[in-house]
């Protein structure tokens, strides 16, 4: 009976607990609605707020794709450009060797105490100067040297391959040498710097820069040039004493095939291919 009456007594108090709790969300309900449509318009703003960061993203990648199509074109454009300017730079280059004034040549003659050289340029004897890249003490005499339009040395050349060829007739000195050319005329020239180191003997075939007079270069003999004489002695049979026996012998044997050949030929003789001499110089 007492057990009764407190599970009553429970259960009441818990009904009373349910209906404050039940009065206490009656009145509080407005409130938290108006707190949950404050919520549900926060998130609005933020589903809002994402989906514009979202786009934003979008276009950040799509700007940043065009910055990399973009960056990639600027250094094709650049590539281009250099490529560009090197064809320029070549093709005036170019234009300036072709528009450049001619450049002279000049054989180098000797060298000056005030730092300037002598040249021959085009048979004339000439006072210049050097570029400060070429030294004196570098030159030689005979060589090809390069004249800019105001006939300054700028370029330094071998020797002249080309000239007329001349014979060795006497030796002045060790720096010059009296030489044979055409129609038995004669001339001075002077030795170039090949020349100084080479055994000259009388007779040797000499290549002469006409326009400089310098003899540049010694040059071979052919086969039939070293067994020809270069003079015809003017020495006769009658100049040699004793020996008529063998004097006679020769007479006959070089000049009666040419003196009387119609007589060879009626007789039917041969005349002999060649003598030899042999002894020692003068017999």
């Amino acid at each position: 009976m007492g057990e009764n009456k407190r599970g009553s007594g429970r259960f009441h108090s818990l009904r009373n607990t349910v209906k404050r709790l039940t009065d206490r969300l009656s009145e509080n309900e407005p409130a938290m609605n108006k707190q949950m449509e404050e919520y549900e318009r926060e998130l609005d703003k933020l589903h809002v707020q994402i989906r514009s960061m979202e786009e934003e993203l979008r276009q950040l990648r799509v700007s940043r794709s065009q910055l990399e199509q973009s960056h990639k074109q600027n250094e094709k454009l650049a590539a281009t450009l250099h490529e560009a300017k090197s064809q320029i730079e070549a093709l005036r280059a170019e234009v300036e060797k072709l528009t450049a004034p001619p450049s002279s040549y000049g054989i180098f003659s000797s060298a000056n105490e005030d730092g300037t050289v002598n040249v021959y340029v085009s048979g004339r004897k000439m006072k210049v100067s050097l570029h400060p890249t070429i030294k004196t003490k570098d030159l030689r005499k005979g060589q090809e040297l390069v004249l800019n339009e105001a006939l300054n040395v700028v370029e330094v050349k071998g020797f002249e391959g080309q000239g007329e060829v001349v014979r060795l007739k006497d030796l002045i000195d060790n720096k010059r040498a009296v030489v044979t050319l055409h129609a038995d005329e004669e001339r001075v020239g002077e030795l170039a710097e090949p020349l100084l180191r080479e055994k000259l003997s009388v007779g040797d075939n000499l290549l002469l820069d006409a326009r400089s007079g310098y003899l540049l270069e010694k040059l071979p003999k052919s086969e039939v040039e070293e067994l020809v004489l270069e003079e015809v002695p003017d020495v006769g049979y009658e100049n040699i004493g004793g020996l008529e026996d063998q004097i006679e012998t020769i007479k006959d044997a070089v000049e009666l095939p040419f003196l009387h050949p119609d007589l060879f030929a009626q007789h039917k003789l041969l005349p002999p291919k060649g003598i030899l001499l042999y002894g020692p110089p003068g017999c």
